[in-house]
Parts: structure tokens; C-alpha cells; sequence
């Protein structure tokens, strides 16, 4: 595989810009227990410059999200409304704070089939398609983020063997799926099953709660502003690595949280 190094850059905005060019997202994501998963995406959606963020959720908490993220919209679950919004997004993300159930994996095949912008699919989306033996039955461009336990689940083998080897593991995933992989840790690698980037950004104290979520959150926008699958993937592990060591910065490796991670963007983009 030929090892890329450049980290790809952002079109610098047209000073007669409106939100319309910089592309909506729909995050499919959270629950009654996981709302905050929900806010975490939708905030590092619009962090990282795109121009709309509509969030579907189950219609009882769609009126709690603006009380965290006010410049968001939100939509609920149903399929008729699902397709609606889907057709309307540059971008998709699923899967953060959706839980393990049989309407999650419902939810999940009716994106990857409605879909055809691009899709992240991330935390218990990535349930849903495990054990991964075949590419993924959509005809949308798909970038997976998972981390290393999810990524052996997808495989069939050990954490131990996805640790043991990660580039093997990376390369594995993106051949079987046909998607973009981002394997998640320390020293993230991004790979299309052709070519592969490890990230060099990042602290240990990013190992917390949600930050995941933002990185998600983050991918999606890059991908609504027009970067390809690859492209997006790369810069945006930079940048929410970058994220990470200004919160660092800021706030010390013990006490980061997720949060500090998404408002550390404003330090780093553009990029």
C-alpha cells in the first residue's frame, strides 16, 4: 500500500458565502440513555464548518436537543421522514449513542439502503454490519470509524490481533467492506485498502467519553464541504487530534472531556 503524508487542506471561504454551500449533515444518532452522543456529533458537525445539522432522534427527545445545540434542527425516525432528510444531505453519520437493538439495526439498514450521499458509520452501527464478510449493501461511499474491539468483532478475531498489527487489521477491514477505514487509537490510521495514513496528532487524555462522537461529527462535515471519502478521513483525525492537544493545552491530560475536544476545533481549522 502506498503510505500517504499530506494532510489535505479546506477551500478557504468565499467572503459572499452562505450556509447553503457548506453542505448538511444528518446525524442518526443518540437514545433516552445516550442523548449526549447525539449532541456531542451535532456540535462537532457545525465546529467543523458545515453549513446545517438536522439530528433524527426518537420523536420524545427531539425537543431536548436545541436545548444543547440551539443552531441544529431535528427530525424523528420514521422511515418516510428518514427518506426525506436523506435526500436533502451532502453527508450522513450513524451510529453514536443508537444502543444494540433490533430497531437500531432496522434504522441502520434503511440508511445504508436510502442513502447516497456519503455515510460514517460509527459505534453501534458498526454492530449492526459485524461480523463483516461481505461489502456493505448500499451504493453510498461509506466511511467505518471503528475502534480496535469493534474492528475484531467486524473481522471475527481477537483486540489482540487488531492491536498485534493494526495497518493488517486497517487493510483487512477496508478490503472485506469496500469502505474507507479509520482504526481508531493511538496513531489512528486512515486506509482505503490502497493507500493508508497514520495520524500524528493526539494525547492520552483523548482517551474519554465521546470523543469519538466528535470525531464523527467532524468527519461529517468535512465530507458535506466536498472532500472526498480518503481526504476527509485524514484531515479530520488530524484536526480532532489537534483539537485534542489544544484542550490539553488548556486543560490538562487528566481532566479533557470530550467537549473541551469539539471547542479546540476553532484553534486548529481551518487546516
Amino acid at each position: 500500500m502506498k503510505r500517504v503524508r499530506r494532510i489535505p487542506k479546506l477551500t478557504p471561504r468565499a467572503d459572499d458565502a452562505h450556509k447553503g454551500d457548506f453542505g448538511r449533515v444528518l446525524v442518526v444518532a443518540g437514545s433516552a440513555t445516550m442523548l449526549g452522543a447525539a449532541v456531542l456529533c451535532a456540535r462537532a458537525v457545525l465546529r467543523a464548518g458545515a453549513g446545517l445539522a438536522r439530528v433524527a432522534l426518537p420523536a420524545d427527545l427531539c425537543g431536548l436537543l436545541p436545548l444543547a445545540v440551539p443552531e441544529a434542527t431535528t427530525c424523528d425516525r420514521r422511515r418516510a421522514t428518514l427518506r426525506t432528510h436523506l435526500g436533502e444531505s451532502a453527508a450522513v453519520v450513524v451510529g453514536p449513542g443508537l444502543t444494540a437493538t433490533a430497531a437500531t439495526r432496522s434504522l441502520v439498514e434503511s440508511v445504508l439502503e436510502l442513502t447516497r450521499a456519503p455515510i460514517v458509520l460509527d459505534a453501534d452501527a458498526l454492530n449492526v454490519v459485524a461480523p463483516l464478510a461481505v461489502p456493505m449493501a448500499t451504493q453510498a461511499p461509506v466511511v467505518m470509524t471503528p475502534h480496535p474491539g469493534e474492528a475484531a468483532r467486524l473481522l471475527e478475531i481477537s483486540t489482540d490481533d487488531v492491536q498485534g498489527d493494526r495497518p493488517a487489521a486497517a487493510a483487512a477491514l477496508a478490503q472485506r467492506s469496500g469502505a474507507v477505514v479509520v482504526l481508531k487509537g493511538a496513531g489512528t490510521l486512515v486506509c482505503d485498502g490502497a493507500r493508508f495514513f497514520q495520524n500524528r496528532t493526539g494525547n492520552p487524555g483523548m482517551a474519554t467519553a465521546g470523543s469519538g462522537d466528535v470525531l464523527s461529527g467532524v468527519l461529517g462535515a468535512l465530507l458535506a464541504r466536498g472532500l472526498a471519502p480518503f481526504e476527509a478521513a485524514c484531515l479530520a483525525v488530524h484536526v480532532h487530534g489537534a483539537a485534542g492537544d489544544a484542550a490539553r493545552a488548556a486543560r490538562g491530560v487528566e481532566a479533557l472531556i470530550a467537549s473541551d475536544i469539539c471547542d479546540g476545533l476553532g484553534e486548529v481549522l481551518p487546516a
